[in-house]
């Protein structure tokens, strides 16, 4: 990606240089030149991604174009047309990304699944919306709560961005809140106490991520809090990959970040399990593929200033169409 966004901006930089400065005879500027400024626009916006989130850059390029916008239109007060190239064709961008920066914010966000951390359920390649108003109507980048419109709740499956490194993107199954006691030993959930119920549902198969090598795990009916969703089980799995673990843990002990486990959690050296107590104004987040997913108890847990939103639609699936429309349990 860094490598297309740096072309788009070189292939921008030799269009506007090579490309005429003037107004062609229908009154509109060369397509050299406006490709020019297209493609460095483009490029520009992927090479920030490299460093902040996508709503940090929308912001920027919002608050860009909005002050080109605006010397626009001063400059249409003092005459019929803007004959300045630049503030003439960049003004034209700021209502674009003004909506998509609005919906993206506020309303609903695309996300694609990676990985088959939440199979069944959600397999790689789905492309779901997140409701960005679910958790409360939030302040850009900041993501502080501004207007409280709902909680997280138990059992939903939110995106987030992942604490060790939060300009990525991960999505799973939020299974305990502030205060809750969280157990998983021996592939049985509790919280606060409360088993999760589990209903044998045949066996499922599906490809590894990594090397494309098929997968069985066993596929389960659970309920847990009202909620009703499939999980999958690797009979031949410990409940905590003990060597996943401890390198998750020096990772992140070189990076500087403090995941909590050790303070608020107690893990089996045996990998049999643990117990955790979710600290205040954060959740405890975990894969339906129970034994196939890096979460809250390999990097801890995820603070509800790096929530997103709530998962609740399937929108697209280029490679299986019959999965368009699926709700999200």
């Amino acid at each position: 990606m860094t490598l297309a966004a740096l072309a788009a901006v070189i292939v921008g930089l030799v269009l506007f240089f090579t490309s005429k400065k003037q107004r062609e005879d229908n009154g509109e500027w060369s397509g050299g030149l406006q490709w020019g400024y297209l493609l460095m626009m483009v490029g520009a916006f992927g090479l920030l991604a490299m460093f902040m989130s996508f709503t940090a850059v929308l912001l920027i390029f919002v608050l860009f174009t909005g002050a080109v916008w605006l010397w626009h239109k001063q400059a249409l007060k003092r005459s019929a047309r803007d004959d300045n190239h630049f503030s003439d064709y960049m003004s034209g961008f700021f209502p674009i990304i003004t909506i998509v920066f609005v919906l993206r914010t506020f309303v609903a966000e695309p996300f694609v699944i990676p990985s088959s951390s939440m199979r069944p359920g959600l397999v790689p390649g789905d492309f779901v919306l997140v409701s960005k108003f679910s958790y409360g109507i939030r302040v850009p980048v900041l993501n502080n709560v501004l207007v409280p419109t709902g909680e997280v709740g138990r059992g939903d499956v939110a995106v987030f961005n992942y604490p060790p490194q939060p300009s990525v993107n991960y999505i799973k199954r939020i299974v305990g809140l502030p205060g809750d006691v969280v157990e998983y030993r021996n592939k049985e959930l509790t919280v606060n106490g409360v088993r999760e119920e589990l209903g044998s549902d045949g066996d499922y198969a599906y490809r590894d991520d990594n090397d494309g090598m098929p997968r069985a795990a066993a596929q389960f009916q659970a309920a847990l809090d009202g909620r009703s969703y499939e999980v999958l089980q690797d009979a031949d799995k410990t409940a905590v990959d003990a060597a996943a673990w401890m390198f998750l843990q020096q990772q992140m002990q070189r990076d500087g970040f403090d995941s909590g486990l050790a303070e608020h959690c107690e893990f089996a050296e045996d990998g049999s399990g643990f117990r955790c107590t979710v600290p205040e104004g954060r959740y405890f987040a975990m894969g339906d593929n129970r034994d196939n997913s890096a979460d809250s108890r390999y990097w801890g847990f995820v603070d509800d200033k790096l929530m997103v939103g709530k998962a609740f639609i399937v929108w697209m699936n280029v490679g299986e169409m019959s999965r368009i429309g699926t709700r999200i349990q």
